[in-house]
Formats: C-alpha cells, sequence, structure tokens
C-alpha cells in the first residue's frame, strides 16, 4: 500500500444518458473523496446513480465530466489500455451474481486477474490458494464452479478480487442473492477485508450498511443526499502508478481449449462440419497425386520407346512446311516433263554426327538426362562353336540375318552389327535397365563383354536372333531360359579375322580356331534374359540381342589401326572385292571396319518430360549461328504425347479443387457464425474479463485462439478423413480400372491443408471476435 492519507476523489462526475428527447443525470455533479482504508456503504433507490458511481471508480464506465483522482492522478487523459491495467491492477470487483466463469475451475477463475498481469505460474498459483485458504475455500480450490453453493460462489469472487491484491475493492449488492446467515459471513470477512483496503459496497439493505460499514452515503437523482463520515483533507500528490497488463497467446490458447472442452459435442460437429471443404480438397489432390504419379510413368514408359533421337539422316519439319507452303494450288502449262526431287529428298536433312557433336551431346547437364545411348556402325566380328563347328554369327533382330559369310554374304555380315544398343548411366550405373527392364533368368549387365536377350511382353524372340546364336528354332517353340544363359560368342579383331591375300586383297580367315585361342580374342556372354515391366510399352530394345554401345567403342579401338583398315584407307577400291569407290561408299566402309567412329544415332533419355524441354533447349544452342547444313536436327516423338499429357492434370486438379474451395468458405462462414454465437454465449464472460483488467487486443486473442484451434482441429480431421478414404477409393478404383494405389495424400498437401483450415477459421472469426472486444464492460456485466 502506498504511504498516502487519501486513495480516492471524484471531482465534479457527471454521466447523463439521453434516450429520444429524454435525459437521465445518472450522476449530476457528483464530488466524494475516500480514504486509503475505510468501508464505505451507498445506498439509495435504484437508478438513483449509485451503480453508475461504483463503475466510473471502477473505470468500467466513462464520465461525461468532471475528473477521477487516484492517488492524486487525474484519470482525464486515461487511453483504454490506462484503465484496462488501472481495472487489473488497483481494483476488484464483488459482484451480486457472483460472476464465476464456467467452464474453468475455482483456482483458474481465482488466477485470471494475475493470468491478465503475466504474473508468472508459481506465484499466481501460491496468491490464488492463499486467497481461497483466507476466505474458507481451501477443501474446494480445485472444484468446478457447478459443485459449489451460492455462498461458496461468492466467497470465490471475492478470492479473485482480493488474490491480485488491490488498492481498492468494489462490491455491487454482494448478498443479494444470498440467505441472511450466509449474508452475514459475507458481511463480516468484507469488513475484515477493509482493514487493509478502501471497500466501496452498494446495498440496499441499510441494516448491513449501518452494522458493518464505518461511512455510509446516500444517493437520490444522481446525487449525494448525505455522506455519515465525509474525508476532506486528503492528500493530492502524485503517487499512482500504472502497470499495463499482458496477456499471451499461449494464454489465449490455453482458456479457449478449457472452454471449448466444456462443449464436447458441440465442437465435434463444428469441427466435422467445418472439415468438410478439407476433406473434398484432400481428396482432390490425393486423387491428382496419384494420377499425376500415373501419368508420370505412362510417360517414362513412353519415354524409354520414345526418346530423343538423332540420326545420320533426318526429316526437316521445317522443310516439309515450306515445301507444301511453295506448292502451287494451279496447273502447269507447257509440253513439258520438268525433273525435279521427291518430297522426302527434298525434306531429308543429312545430320555431321562429328565427335565434336557426340562431345556437345556428353556435356549435356547429368540432372536433365542420365542416359545417353550412342550406337556405331562399327563391325564385329563373331564367331561361335555349335556341335563342334565353327561359324560366324552376326547380332540381327530380322529375320534376313545370314549364319555363315560366303562369298555372297560377306558384305551383309559386315554391315552394322544389328541387335540394340542400351544406354549406360553416364555415372556408370544400370538405371535405365532397372528401371524399364524385369530379369525373367540370369542377370542385369555389369560389364561390356555382357551380352543380354530381350523378349517382348509375350516372351517371343525374333528366329534371326536365336538363329544367329547356333540355336535352331521352329515357330511358336519354346526354350527353356537355362539353354540360353551363359550361350558364349567370340569377338575377334580384324588382324585375326580377315588374311592378306597374295593379289594383296583381304578376305575373312577360315581357321576358326585359331582365332578363337587368339589372344586379342574377347568371349561375350549372354548374362540375362530381359522383358519390358510395363504392360503399356514395349520399350526401346526390340525383341532380340543386346549389348552395350562401350562394346563398340572397344571394337574400334582395337581395329582402328588394323591391317585391314591401312590398308582400306590408301586404297580407292575395295580391299576386299576389288570394286571402286566413291568417298561415300568408302567412308562407309571404313566405318564398317572400324576406320571411322562415326555414330549411326544417338539416342538421349530425358529425365521426365518437364525436362525434356530443356534436353531439346540445349540441343538447339549447339545450332545457334550455324548454316543449315550444318546443323543437327532431332526427332522429338514424344512431344505429341507430352502436347497431350502435359498440363492435363494440373488443369483438371485446379478445376476441382476451385469446386471443393467452395466447400470451405462456406465452413468459413459456418465458424464466423458459430464465433459470433459464442459471443452472445459468453457476453457475462467478456464483460468479467474486462472488469479484470482485460484489454481489447487480449479479448480478441481469445476468440482468435478458439477459432484457430477450432481450424486446426477441422484440418487435421479432415486430413485424417481423407486419407482413411485413400484405402476404399483404391479398391474401388483397381476394381473399375485395374489402376493400382491411385489416391495417395502427399503428407505437404495435408500439412499445407491444416494451416489453409486454420488461417481461414482465423479470418472468419475474427470479426466476429473484434465484435467481443468492443463490448461495453458494464453493459456486459449486466447481460444474462
Amino acid at each position: 500500500m502506498k504511504d498516502v492519507n487519501g486513495l480516492l476523489e471524484l471531482q465534479h462526475l457527471k454521466k447523463y444518458y439521453t434516450v429520444g428527447e429524454t435525459t437521465t443525470k445518472a450522476l449530476d455533479d457528483v464530488s466524494v473523496a475516500f480514504r486509503k482504508q475505510e468501508f464505505v456503504a451507498v445506498l439509495g433507490p435504484s437508478g438513483s446513480g449509485k451503480t453508475t458511481m461504483l463503475n466510473m471508480i471502477g473505470g468500467l464506465d466513462r464520465y461525461d465530466s468532471g475528473n477521477l483522482i487516484i492517488e492524486g492522478k487525474s484519470t482525464d487523459t486515461f487511453k483504454d489500455s490506462d484503465w484496462d491495467a488501472y481495472r487489473n491492477n488497483s481494483v476488484g470487483f464483488i459482484f451480486q451474481s457472483y460472476n464465476i466463469i464456467g467452464h474453468l475451475s475455482i483456482i483458474d477463475n481465482v488466477e485470471m486477474g494475475m493470468t491478465l498481469s503475466g504474473v508468472d505460474a508459481a506465484e499466481k498459483k501460491k496468491r490464488a490458494e492463499d486467497a481461497l485458504v483466507r476466505v474458507g475455500l481451501k477443501l474446494h480450490m480445485h472444484k468446478q464452479p457447478n459443485q459449489l453453493s451460492g455462498g461458496q460462489m461468492q466467497r470465490v469472487a471475492i478470492a479473485r478480487a482480493i488474490a491480485n491484491d488491490p488498492e481498492i475493492l468494489l462490491a455491487d449488492e454482494p448478498t443479494g442473492a444470498l440467505d441472511s446467515e450466509t449474508s452475514e459471513e459475507i458481511m463480516q470477512l468484507i469488513k475484515e477485508l477493509s482493514e487493509e483496503r478502501l471497500v466501496v459496497m452498494v446495498t440496499h439493505n441499510p441494516t448491513l450498511a449501518r452494522q458493518y460499514a464505518d461511512r455510509i452515503i446516500e444517493f437520490a437523482d444522481g446525487k449525494i443526499q448525505t455522506d455519515s463520515n465525509p474525508y476532506e483533507d486528503h492528500d493530492t500528490a502524485n503517487n499512482f502508478e500504472l502497470k499495463h497488463t499482458k496477456m499471451s497467446y499461449l494464454t489465449a490458447l490455453k482458456l479457449s481449449f478449457k472452454n471449448i472442452m466444456t462443449k464436447k459435442g458441440r465442437t465435434f460437429l463444428t469441427v466435422f462440419a467445418s472439415s468438410i471443404g478439407i476433406i473434398s480438397i484432400a481428396i482432390v489432390l490425393a486423387l491428382s497425386n496419384g494420377f499425376q504419379k500415373q501419368i508420370d510413368q505412362t510417360q517414362q514408359d513412353t519415354m524409354a520407346s520414345m526418346p530423343v533421337s538423332i540420326g545420320a539422316v533426318a526429316s526437316d519439319a521445317s522443310g516439309t512446311q515450306s515445301v507444301m507452303s511453295g506448292q502451287s494450288k494451279g496447273f502447269a502449262k507447257g509440253k513439258y516433263v520438268k525433273a525435279d526431287l521427291s518430297q522426302s529428298e527434298k525434306t531429308q536433312h543429312i545430320n555431321k554426327l562429328t565427335t565434336k557433336y557426340v562431345d556437345y551431346v556428353q556435356k549435356m547437364p547429368k540432372k536433365d538426362a542420365k542416359n545417353i545411348a550412342i550406337s556405331y556402325s562399327t563391325g564385329m566380328n563373331l564367331i561361335r562353336k555349335v556341335d563342334g563347328k565353327w561359324q560366324t554369327v552376326k547380332f540381327s533382330n530380322s529375320d534376313a540375318g545370314a549364319s555363315t559369310i560366303d562369298a555372297s554374304a560377306m558384305m551383309a555380315s559386315m554391315t552394322g552389327v544389328g541387335g540394340s544398343v542400351y544406354p549406360i548411366d553416364r555415372n556408370g550405373g544400370q538405371s535405365f535397365l532397372k528401371s524399364n527392364y524385369k530379369v525373367l533368368a540370369g542377370r542385369y549387365p555389369t560389364k561390356k563383354t555382357d551380352v543380354i536377350l530381350v523378349v517382348d511382353r509375350q516372351n517371343n524372340i525374333t528366329l534371326s536372333a536365336l538363329k544367329n546364336l547356333g540355336i535352331d528354332a521352329k515357330r511358336n517353340q519354346k526354350i527353356d531360359y537355362n539353354k540360353l544363359i551363359g550361350t558364349s560368342i567370340k569377338l575377334v579383331n580384324n588382324d585375326s579375322f580377315y588374311q592378306k591375300l597374295p593379289t594383296g586383297n583381304y578376305l575373312p580367315n577360315q581357321d576358326y580356331a585359331s582365332m578363337a585361342t587368339a589372344s586379342s580374342t574377347k568371349e561375350l556372354n549372354v548374362v540375362g534374359i530381359l522383358r519390358v515391366k510395363s504392360k503399356n510399352s514395349d520399350g526401346l530394345l526390340a525383341s532380340g540381342v543386346v549389348y552395350s554401345d562401350q562394346l563398340t567403342k572397344e571394337v574400334y579401338n582395337a581395329n582402328k589401326n588394323s591391317a585391314i583398315v591401312q590398308a582400306q584407307t590408301a586404297s580407292t577400291t575395295n580391299v576386299m572385292t576389288g570394286a571402286a569407290m566413291d568417298a561415300t561408299t568408302k567412308t562407309q566402309m571404313l566405318t564398317v571396319l572400324g576406320g571411322e567412329q562415326t555414330p549411326s544415332s544417338i539416342q538421349i533419355y530425358p529425365t521426365n518430360f518437364k525436362k525434356k524441354d530443356q534436353v531439346l533447349d540445349y540441343l538447339d544452342k549447339y545450332n545457334t549461328g550455324k548454316k543449315k547444313a550444318d546443323q543437327i536436327i532431332y526427332t522429338d516423338m514424344a512431344g505429341q504425347v507430352s502436347k497431350l499429357t502435359g498440363g492435363m492434370m494440373d488443369a483438371i486438379t485446379y478445376v476441382l479443387v476451385a469446386f471443393a474451395g467452395i466447400s470451405l468458405v462456406t465452413s468459413m462462414i459456418m465458424i464466423a457464425i458459430i464465433t459470433y454465437t459464442s459471443v452472445l454465449e459468453r457476453t457475462k464472460e467478456i464483460g468479467v474479463l474486462k472488469a479484470l483488467g482485460a484489454r481489447k487486443k487480449d479479448i480478441t486473442r481469445v476468440f482468435d485462439a478458439e477459432t484457430a484451434i477450432l481450424g486446426m482441429g477441422s484440418g487435421i480431421f479432415g486430413v485424417v478423413v481423407a486419407w482413411l478414404c485413400t484405402f476404399p477409393i483404391n479398391v474401388i478404383l483397381e476394381n473399375l480400372t485395374g489402376l493400382t494405389n491411385v489416391s495417395q495424400l502427399n503428407p505437404v498437401h495435408g500439412i499445407v491443408l491444416v494451416i489453409v483450415s486454420t488461417v481461414l477459421t482465423i479470418l472468419g472469426g475474427h470479426v466476429p471476435a473484434r465484435m467481443a472486444a468492443k463490448k461495453d464492460a458494464a453493459i456486459a456485466l449486466r447481460s444474462e
């Protein structure tokens, strides 16, 4: 307590209420001063102005004119926050109807004023317990309000009023709802409290007032009629200090959560109704996510069969358009025939697949294309011993392949290796095969000398591929895997395979046994039988023999300086047949013999459809500034698929989410209505909080916290329900479409939806929360 004689003074206070043309003078020029310690009883008939004066002293109402002096400090410049701080720290209220907050325990009610003051938990609990012990409720402090009698409830109100050790205690008809015996007990308790502070009590009971009060003031018509013990010699020094209140967000959340949990049924229905929009959007996103993965897989399968291809000869699409646009729609005149190129010849473009270009392609960012397959026309000299007899082998997947080399088939065996080339990851891995092909027997290749057989979805393989492996088979004949796995083939270099004749020409050597045992001969082995994984694509690799493009590079390195290559390089005729050759034919011959490392084709496998555009941009940069003849034209067969599927799922998702979002907006409106209803239901609680010093922002924060809890609960409930719905949805879709695990809720989407739900409900409930904060404290306390 402050060491001053006077505590409170009212100077010419006026408070008028005007309704229509009628003006009521609630306070009409009231001046009175109060001591620091005394029990003042204010008597008077209803409407005389005594309760209005009490509200003025407590800061629940504002005077029209005059001044209220607190320990020498004028309040005429007080802001709302100053009045809040004053009520919280300097004033304690005891109401006739107790005004205990029903969803809080007894001790929580008593702690509320200190909660607003920011008192730490341990100190707050100690003060509350001490106050409850002092009013005789030691054994009841952990009960709920509905477990107490009227007298006990009033004792709780007194404990709440004194817990924060206020200097002024204001009592408005504290015994009005009590029997005479309990009234006596309450009055005795208030009398004891007045020995430590100023107590101002409004009452209609003059008997109790004269029995317990030190001073009696009688009111009538807004004026003081009599004062039994006026205080004139008061101190006017300014000794008052304001301590502003503060309620944390955590405190607001705790208060709101306790209120919500007292209405579990309504809370659940609110959460359920509000979550419908979240459930709808979550299910749409889950389906979109699953379908997008299905599309991505389909795109990946499609990409496996339609990479970006660059061949030695390409068709120029822009040339086709130029030819078509340049054609005249009319008819020629004159008696002549004009020689011209065919339309396909006009659009044909020769790609110069030089070593420089290959290097450029291989420098493409790995994140855009992990797999690049480069096929070479370098021939392979292959032999295999079947039934004790050696024979040549040609990796061919067509039915026109020859099993032996004779004079007529010599060139056929050398032109192109045949078969298919699989790409190796640019970091040395086998992701292409492992992602797109399943091993039926054996294993994936791990070395350059490993060869695999690829079958189609029905396990078919071409007759020519089997024949060239030395296996005679009839159409539709079934061959056990074990007869194919382990098949061995000898790869012979040029110097062992070709012999020089006395005439200077070269022919294949017929001594296969010596070829097979030559130190430079390598052994190729069939290590696995593979089949495409996807039902939607047969993949890039044709049925038959498949090997690594690294194998042809090794063949080139072994043969580029061979005798036959050197002889052919120096000659203008074919060193095997003696036939004359032009420059193009000679280049082709050297390529087959291993003297030229010219790619026959380049296959680029973008990481996904989106990366495909970056791959194309990279290829287009090479052509920038180059003449038409020096440009490299590629074929993007997957482009049309990309145009059909790209963005389609996104567009569908946006439309569905927009429709589902309508229910989310509806939920937000419903939350606003529910919050407004809650504000109406808890009007008296709002008045109590304000009487205890709660600021407008504190009231707003409490209701915002309540909507935040409801919003978060709705979001979590909706996401969980949507996730549970994915299981029956997947069963239904699998039965209807054959697609498995389509509905997949992305956890990130779930978290975002919870956040969206929380934010939207806070926005929806904020306006009613602001309305609650603006309620007049005195009016709110009078509500029922």
